[in-house]
């Protein structure tokens, strides 16, 4: 049966490189960006480079659960199986902002919109009998407040992002947990310093220093890739990756209660156990994958009542 690949995150760097090496492998790949011009000729570059014809572009703002909800509905109504998803799209900014919802734009992006985006696609995952999720994070000692989780009351940029962090590899193990005797695996990976667009919004000497240590993404996406499809990392679960080596996450994420805590807020906060009919205020999703909007699903200009 064809294998059923998805990535986020490909407008460059990483996202982009573990796009491409998917790609290789001549199987069905989804391949989810924000902008929806850069999407198109990232998908010009990778199925010139590999002649894929399997490429499945799909746009969605993960900042925005309504695009998330529109991206899951029309994959679920697409595929009965996906093989692998890796969480890798992320966003780092200088200042607090908000997103549609009205949660911090950090993490929002970084984690709740992933959250979503994951739990939508479980069932389909688990149709795969040998599924697996990889989230791309990195080690992080911040730990999450719970009292202040979108830093309406104290906001530091470097905090907050680490906050996400830490909230990427806290949801990975209490889903490695939960996913145990389904057949779907749960990962994290911390590529190490790679060149990417991420830090654009950082000051002038922390881009200078991240641009100055930071390598290629093809190593990194290449060590993705493998983790994602090779038999060695089959019974792998609920483990933290870098290089091919395990980390050991800090006893702050590996402790269940936090980890617990971290889901319940995330499905009070995504609405994540509620199905129907949704819809995306920006038309991201609805407007470019027009013939497959699912029976259902409201398109921005369609709602004329609910608002």
């Amino acid at each position: 049966m064809d294998k059923v690949y998805m990535v986020t995150g490909v407008s460059s760097g990483l996202g982009k490189a573990i796009a491409l090496e998917l790609a290789k492998t001549g199987e069905t790949v989804i391949i989810v960006a924000r902008n929806a011009d850069r999407a198109a000729q990232v998908e010009k570059e990778i199925s010139a480079a590999t002649q894929n014809p399997n490429l499945d572009m799909q746009i969605c703002d993960l900042s925005n659960l309504s695009s998330v909800r529109n991206l899951g509905t029309v994959l679920i109504s697409r595929y009965n199986k996906i093989d692998v998803l890796i969480n890798n799209a992320g966003v780092y900014r200088q200042t607090r902002g908000t997103t549609i919802d009205g949660y911090e734009t950090m993490f929002a992006t970084n984690h709740l919109g992933p959250f979503l985006l994951t739990y939508m696609l479980m069932d389909r995952l688990m149709a795969s009998g040998s599924g697996r999720i990889i989230n791309i994070t990195a080690p992080s000692t911040t730990e999450l407040n719970f009292d202040d989780l979108q830093g309406e009351h104290s906001f530091t940029s470097l905090t907050a992002f680490g906050a996400s962090k830490m909230a990427n590899l806290v949801f990975t193990l209490e889903l490695a947990r939960r996913m145990e005797n389904t057949g779907v695996t749960v990962n994290a990976f911390h590529p190490g310093l790679v060149r990417s667009s991420i830090m654009k919004d950082a000051t002038s000497p922390i881009r200078l220093l991240s641009w100055l240590f930071s390598a290629p993404p093809t190593r990194a996406a290449q060590e993705v890739v493998r983790l994602a499809l090779s038999p060695e990392f089959q019974d792998a679960n609920g483990k933290f990756f870098s290089n091919g080596k395990e980390l050991a996450p800090t006893a702050y994420a590996l402790d269940q209660n936090v980890q617990q805590r971290l889901w319940e807020i995330s499905e009070k906060l995504t609405k994540a156990p509620e199905q129907g009919p949704n819809y995306d205020p920006t038309g991201s999703v609805a407007l470019y994958n027009d013939k497959d909007i699912p029976e259902g699903l409201i398109r921005p200009e369609d709602d004329q009542v609910r608002k």
